[in-house]
């Protein structure tokens, strides 16, 4: 009596090629309710689709199925464009900056401490309170770049833990990101971890600290992806981190990187 086949990873490549085929493109179904259905995740489905030689859908087919299922919005019906004008607006700044000399720049650097200098003690104060008040929360609630990183990570249904707690042989220690399908921890270091922002003793604390955890985490035979944010938070920065994160998360789903290859820094 033949063995049954009872998953899809047990067919031969036809009648995958087969499957996917009238799932992708008769059914009309996407990457994500094809990966729903088959318990995996979207990407790994995508290269499914690439190695079996189907054609990929066009970016306005795409989102026309992405319309029919509902996990898109019509990008015009109803509203008013704020996330694509912020988008052009920090392109386009982002572009000026870049299309300056260095002395341009540094003159630039050179006025805004003349505006720092020329505000009384008062007022100098209180933005340092607000700073301080605003970096102790981030540390409790999580920075703008860990909320963005664990947002975007989970629309595209990567399992992800905020600020795990309790695991590492370090009780006290925290971890930013724990992205579970991929047995790896993103850490994201603000300016404080290699700046001396509160003073030469925090930073040399906080260097302790995460050197402690990186030998921890990549002892337990995961792999550490460190982000280090040199620069202010902006669209278009988010946007950067998040391209250079995609890629590195992609080269790790294709191959899980040796041992002496899985402390990342981006």
């Amino acid at each position: 009596m033949n063995k049954k086949i009872k998953t899809y990873w047990d067919l031969p490549d036809k009648e995958k090629e087969k499957f996917l085929s009238t799932a992708y493109n008769k059914k009309k179904m996407s990457w994500i309710s094809i990966a729903k259905d088959l318990s995996t995740y979207p990407n790994k489905i995508r290269r499914e689709v690439k190695r079996l030689g189907i054609e990929s859908r066009d970016k306005s087919s795409a989102q026309r199925v992405a319309l029919k299922e509902g996990r898109s919005e019509h990008p015009t019906e109803g509203t008013e464009r704020s996330e694509e004008t912020r988008i052009k607006i920090s392109d386009s700044q982002g572009k000026i900056w870049d299309s300056l000399t260095e002395r341009e720049k540094a003159q630039r650097s050179l006025t805004a401490k003349e505006v720092w200098h020329r505000k009384t003690e008062a007022e100098k104060q209180d933005i340092i309170s607000k700073g301080s008040d605003a970096i102790r929360k981030a540390s409790k609630e999580g920075s703008k770049l860990e909320k963005f990183i664990f947002s975007e990570l989970t629309k595209r249904n990567y399992k992800v833990q905020f600020h795990k707690e309790h695991w590492l042989k370090n009780q006290k220690l925290e971890t930013d990101l724990f992205v579970e399908d991929l047995r790896t921890v993103i850490e994201v270091d603000g300016p404080s971890h290699f700046e001396p922002v509160w003073g030469e003793e925090n930073l040399r604390k906080n260097q302790r600290s995460d050197l402690e955890k990186t030998g921890l985490v990549l002892e337990q035979g995961l792999v550490l992806i460190r982000i280090k944010q040199t620069k202010r938070i902006s669209d278009r920065y988010l946007r950067s981190v998040l391209e250079k994160l995609l890629e590195v998360i992609n080269s790790i789903e294709e191959k899980f990187p040796k041992e002496n290859k899985r402390y990342i820094e981006i």
